[in-house]
Parts: C-alpha cells; sequence; structure tokens
C-alpha cells in the first residue's frame, strides 16, 4: 500500500472537480466518484493505491465513523434506541439468512460460502448510507434511523461473520459459543470505544487551545478502533462509542465553544477526503472485477440481497406496529432501498482467508452487489425521498 503525496494530491484534485460537476448536475457525489474510477481504470490510468481491508479498516473507515456519531445527538438516538438495535441485529441475521439460503438453494453456492457471502453483505455500509443521506439533505426520525441502524449494524453482523469462519475451521458452534462471541465482540468494542473516550474528554477538558482538542479527536477516533482491532473486536463499535461520548458529553471537562466549531470544521473535511479516497477506489477496483461469466449469479445475487433486506425491515417493523416507536411504511420502504452496501463488505470480502469455499466468486459478486447499490440505489434515493415528502421538491 504505496500512499506517496503525489498520489493524494492527484486523487483530491479528482475529487473535487467530481464534485463541483455533480452538484451542478445534481448527480450524488458517491455515484461521480465511482464512476470516475471505472473510467481511470478503462483507460489505464494508474492511481498508484490499492483497495485493500487493511487500508479501509485502518485508514478510511474509523474517520467516517467518528465523524457520523460526533454529529449524532444522543437524545434523538435514545428516543429511537430499541428499533435501531433490533434492526441491527434481528434485522441483520434475517438478512444474511434470505441470501445465504438463495445463494445456496438457487445459486448452488456450497454452504459455507452462501453463509459467509450472506453474513458479509447483510450489513449496511455506513460510508455510502451516510454519504447518500447527507447529500440529499434529510432530517428528522428517517435519517436517525437509517443512519445509526448502519453504524450499529457492524457488531451483530461482525459476531456471524466470527461464528461462520469458525465454522469453516471445524470448530464447534454452540449458543453458549455464540453469546460469548457477542458479549466479546459488542460489549468488548463498547468498552474500548468508552474508555478511550473518557480520556480523551478528560484531557479536552484541561485545554482551551482548538488544534490541541482537534488531536484528541483524532486519537479518539484512530485509537478506538485500533485498540479494538487489536483484541479482536468490533472496531466500528468502539470507535462510534468514543464518537458519542465526545459529541455528546459534557461534564468531563467537554470541547471549548471554539474548540468545537473546529473540531466540527475538522471532521468534515476528513470525512470528505476519506469519502473521496473509498469511492474513487471502489471504482478502480470494480473495473478490474470480470463480471462476465458471473453475471446471472450476480443478478440473483442482487435480488437476494434486496429480498432479505426487505424482508428483514417489514418483519422487525412489525414488532412496533401499535407502540410509539411505529415505524411508518413510507420509512419502511426507505430503510429497505436505502440499505446500501459498500466499503464495509468490500473489506469483510478482501480479507476473506484463501482456504474459503469460492472465495474469488464471494469477491466478484460481492463487488456487484456493491455496484448495483451504489449506482441504481443510489442515484434513486433522492427522487425517492422527495416523492415521499422526506426533502422538498427544490432540494437534492
Amino acid at each position: 500500500m504505496s500512499f506517496g503525496i503525489e498520489n493524494i494530491e492527484v486523487m483530491l484534485l479528482i475529487a473535487a472537480v467530481v464534485a463541483m460537476l455533480t452538484r451542478k448536475l445534481r448527480v450524488p457525489y458517491s455515484v461521480g466518484l465511482v464512476a470516475t474510477g471505472i473510467f481511470l481504470a478503462m483507460f489505464s490510468i494508474q492511481l498508484n493505491i490499492t483497495l485493500t481491508k487493511e487500508l479501509i479498516f485502518t485508514t478510511l473507515l474509523p474517520p467516517l465513523i467518528f465523524e457520523a456519531a460526533f454529529f449524532l445527538h444522543w437524545r434523538e438516538l435514545k428516543r429511537d434506541f430499541w428499533v435501531i438495535t433490533t434492526l441491527a441485529s434481528l434485522g441483520v441475521a434475517l438478512s444474511a439468512a434470505v441470501t445465504a439460503a438463495g445463494m445456496h438453494y438457487f445459486a448452488g453456492w456450497q454452504w459455507i460460502a452462501a453463509l459467509i457471502f450472506g453474513v458479509l453483505i447483510a450489513a449496511t455500509d455506513p460510508v455510502s448510507v451516510i454519504a447518500t443521506f447527507k447529500e440529499a439533505g434529510v432530517h428528522g426520525r428517517l435519517r436517525i434511523l437509517v443512519e445509526a441502524e448502519s453504524l450499529f449494524n457492524d457488531g451483530a453482523a461482525a459476531v456471524l461473520f466470527g461464528v461462520v469462519i469458525a465454522l469453516t475451521a471445524g470448530q464447534e458452534v454452540t449458543p453458549a459459543f455464540v453469546s460469548l462471541a457477542l458479549l466479546k465482540t459488542v460489549g468488548g468494542g463498547i468498552l474500548c470505544g468508552a474508555l478511550v473516550g473518557w480520556v480523551m474528554l478528560f484531557l479536552a477538558g484541561r485545554t482551551t487551545d482548538h488544534l490541541v482538542e482537534i488531536t484528541f479527536t483524532t486519537i479518539a477516533a484512530y485509537g478506538s478502533f485500533m485498540l479494538a482491532e487489536h483484541f479482536q473486536l468490533s472496531g466500528v463499535l468502539a470507535t462510534l462509542t468514543a464518537g458519542l461520548m465526545m459529541g455528546n458529553i459534557g461534564p468531563l471537562g467537554a470541547i471549548s465553544a471554539r474548540g468545537r466549531e473546529a473540531v466540527e470544521s475538522f471532521w468534515e473535511y476528513v470525512a470528505f477526503v476519506a469519502n473521496s479516497l473509498i469511492f474513487l477506489l471502489i471504482g478502480v477496483r470494480e473495473e478490474q472485477q470480470n463480471f462476465a461469466n458471473l453475471w446471472t449469479v450476480a443478478l440473483l445475487a442482487i435480488v437476494l440481497v434486496l429480498a432479505g433486506r426487505a424482508v428483514a425491515i417489514y418483519t422487525t417493523c412489525l414488532l412496533f406496529t401499535g407502540s410509539r416507536l411505529k415505524v411508518s411504511a413510507h420509512h419502511q420502504h426507505v430503510l429497505v432501498w436505502g440499505g446500501l452496501r459498500g466499503a464495509l463488505a468490500l473489506a469483510l470480502a478482501l480479507g476473506l482467508p484463501d482456504n474459503i469455499p469460492q472465495r474469488e466468486e464471494i469477491i466478484t459478486i460481492a463487488f456487484a452487489v456493491v455496484a448495483f447499490s451504489i449506482f441504481a440505489q443510489g442515484l434513486s434515493m433522492t427522487p425517492m425521498l422527495r416523492r415521499i415528502g422526506e426533502i422538498p421538491p427544490h432540494q437534492g
């Protein structure tokens, strides 16, 4: 993985130009970047940076998770906490089960390969989801439900992924094993985030230097993620916890008023840079995939992933019918179609061990689903939101 300054400069220049063009053309920024990446790869224009699991997990994902969590208001999140956690746990399991069963019975994949694909593609990607909803200008309950679910569902996906990988290694999987994995991955990740977040908040409360405060938030974003991943816990949930704490908690000293303004501007820019790099590199890697021999399986997978998402959302939301937490039909439809896949699924696919059955097919089909998600769902998201009245007719 090469990070020459000249490579970063070229990619940022491309990203800035694409951002200007997509705004004028009223096209989602993420779609424009992926299309640009495909175009560059078609004409053999080298960016000299390769999309890998390590790049996504250690460099680009932590700041995006932290920025999203930092701007989440705990008061709004608390109101729909049970809906969000149910969607992010039971919903992920249902979605993975439908997709895996379909890939086994209709595509003829081995159960292990089908289960791995079902699990890695089940969790919606916070990078794609948040980028799309932020561009569309969505606010209120719908944005909280969609964005928070995409941030929380990594925990359930990580546990299921670990269970399936354990099965491939011949390990006995029992209810006790799953419960322990859930407690360790989710609880441990949250604990790591809380620990790092508390320390950084405590230190931030001892200074009014906004540059130092920005530094502490940077340490919180990457430090919480790396600490959790070091112990094989959920880095996403760790960074999510640290971000929520630093964005919402004040009694420990917190960030000064001037510091908060500087921190917010800094993380908006960092998120822009990380998003730009991710979507450009996804586009480059998409062009390199060979879909010719697997296009029927790719189409089947896309249908199954959408079906799994629909089953997960409509079934889960039924549990809250008749209560104050009821999710409207319009919001359920948006949750289904807005369940975008992206960098998170690709990171898990690219990081699969070499001995996994049908590994190359899993990677290729994951890229196909992500391409559909970004182009078909990404392009139609804003018109859908406008149609149901979530954004004004002139907006987006």
